[in-house]
């Protein structure tokens, strides 16, 4: 093999692990996990950044943790129910999934400080309480399914361009690792069209108006467990840190279907074909991060609160498997010879800085409001040859945002509170997809030392993603987005 085809060997291993991994794709998909919090909490849209003296003051705002005159253990199990309604080339498709967890299950331990004889009791470090908490901080179980008849291309157009990453001999095709491009060219969907500059230059054989498919399944999520600790200073200024332990586990099970003609074996002939792409990972990792607060009550009646949530750095490995099949209507077949890949790479999340308001209206209730930056373009990957690459992807695809969040809780009685609450998440890629929308509501019943949340949140975005992506025209498929959700929170004050 000549030298230059030896680079574009290397280029061509380089872009197929960009082709099938999506490095940036996984980067954003697991900086957008949510803080950890309570049944309360969720109900008014986790404006809870100035609220304190609830136990999602753990994962979110440790300074909240200053409220708490009791030690309190609550347990929260939530049912997931998501829908996902596509439309690919004007044909309407719909899944959907439902699924039980636990989603947050947290303890704090009040330690109030003693007092010498003869000093204020509400001047000074008043306490210093300490929590830990597991927290369930992005679901990704779903079920999508879309269908449609490309008049633009084909699946085969992506494994010419594969081909054509390596150019030479069919030999140098078969050699180079590349297993998208030699598979398209062995299945007879590309073939050598001429030569360039490279060596053999491919195309694809198959016609346009293609039926395609894609058949998708996700599961698992991301794990969080805090430890933290929060002091109250002459209840007027309460400071708080908590350090974070980071899980997540992703698995995709997908397989792209094609059913067109291709050129016959006769020129001038036709012959029918289906071809099935499988892809297959699964994602694992752990990471740490910390979070610093503030909350200062100017009046009785007014909280103002401040966060900062240090990035997720992140370790993460992500087991690959590809295949190809495909079978001609005049019965010649190739079956799969699934291609395994390992990788290991490396993730930083953005920064999230949160900045909120709470009036309190004595013992009627309280409205909140938050505020949040969170910087997606500062996304970065680290630990394989084209971790540059990709991070110049993530700046050209993405941005900062801020996003929004308000709720309120009034009081019916000393035991019944009724609570709402709505969610802005701004989106963070540039041209396509949406924001996010999350409306929230719950009830609340407090006895003794027992207290009972109910919340139901609505979640509701759009989306575009790609089958497949060639240099024009990548077919895009619109999705919509839907996640009603139900959480039960159960209390013990002790």
């Amino acid at each position: 093999m000549k030298f230059k085809h030896i680079l574009m060997v290397v280029a061509a291993t380089a872009v197929t692990q960009l082709s099938y991994a999506q490095f940036n794709q996984d980067a954003l998909r697991f900086s957008r996990f949510e803080q950890g919090s309570t049944s309360r909490m969720k109900a008014i849209g986790n404006a809870s950044t100035a609220v304190g003296g609830d136990l999602s003051s753990i994962s979110g705002n440790p300074a909240g943790l200053g409220f708490f005159n009791k030690s309190e253990f609550a347990i929260t199990p939530e049912f997931d129910s998501s829908n996902i309604s596509s439309t690919y080339f004007g044909q309407k498709e719909n899944d959907s999934k439902n699924q039980f967890n636990l989603n947050n299950i947290s303890i704090v331990f009040n330690s109030p400080t003693k007092v010498p004889v003869g000093s204020d009791p509400t001047k000074g470090i008043l306490s210093v309480n300490y929590g830990l908490s597991w927290n369930r901080t992005n679901n990704f179980y779903d079920n999508l399914f879309l269908a449609g008849r490309n008049p633009n291309n084909s699946i085969a157009d992506f494994l010419a361009e594969q081909a054509n990453l390596v150019g030479g001999s069919t030999d140098d095709l078969y050699n180079a690792r590349n297993p998208l491009g030699w598979w398209g060219y062995e299945h007879y969907l590309t073939d050598s069209l001429g030569q360039d500059a490279y060596g053999n230059y491919y195309g694809p054989v198959t016609y346009l108006n293609a039926d395609q498919t894609l058949t998708q399944r996700t599961t698992g999520g991301q794990n969080e467990f805090n430890l933290a600790i929060g002091a109250n200073y002459s209840n007027q200024l309460y400071l708080g840190f908590s350090a974070g332990f980071t899980s997540l586990r992703y698995n995709t099970y997908s397989t792209f279907t094609e059913v067109g003609d291709v050129d016959g074996a006769t020129p001038g002939t036709s012959e029918g074909y289906t071809t099935f792409y499988d892809f297959n990972a699964e994602t694992t990792g752990s990471g740490f991060n910390f979070k610093l607060g503030l909350i200062y009550k100017p009046t009785n009646a007014v909280r103002l609160g401040a966060s900062f949530t240090s990035p997720t750095w992140y370790s993460i490995e992500s087991d690959t498997e590809l295949g190809l099949e495909t079978f001609y209507d005049g019965g010649d077949k190739f079956p799969k010879a699934p291609e395994p890949f390992t990788d290991n790479y490396d993730l930083r999340t953005p920064l999230k800085v949160n900045g909120g308001l709470a009036v309190f209206f004595q013992q009627y209730g309280f409205v909140s409001a938050d505020v949040e930056y969170v910087d997606y373009a500062g996304m970065k990957l680290s630990g394989y040859e084209t971790a540059a690459d990709d991070n110049r992807r993530i700046a050209d695809l993405y941005k900062s945002v801020v996003n929004a969040r308000i709720g309120a809780e009034g009081k019916l009685n000393s035991n019944l509170a009724v609570r709402a609450g709505y969610n802005y998440l701004a989106n963070p890629e540039k041209g396509i997809g949406s924001h996010t929308d999350i409306i929230s509501g719950g009830l609340g019943y407090r006895m003794n030392n027992v207290y009972v949340d109910a919340t139901y949140t609505n979640v509701s975005r759009k989306q575009t993603i790609y089958p497949y992506e060639v240099a024009q025209l990548s077919p895009p498929a619109d999705l919509k987005r839907s996640y009603d959700n139900i959480y039960l929170t159960i209390g013990f004050r002790f």
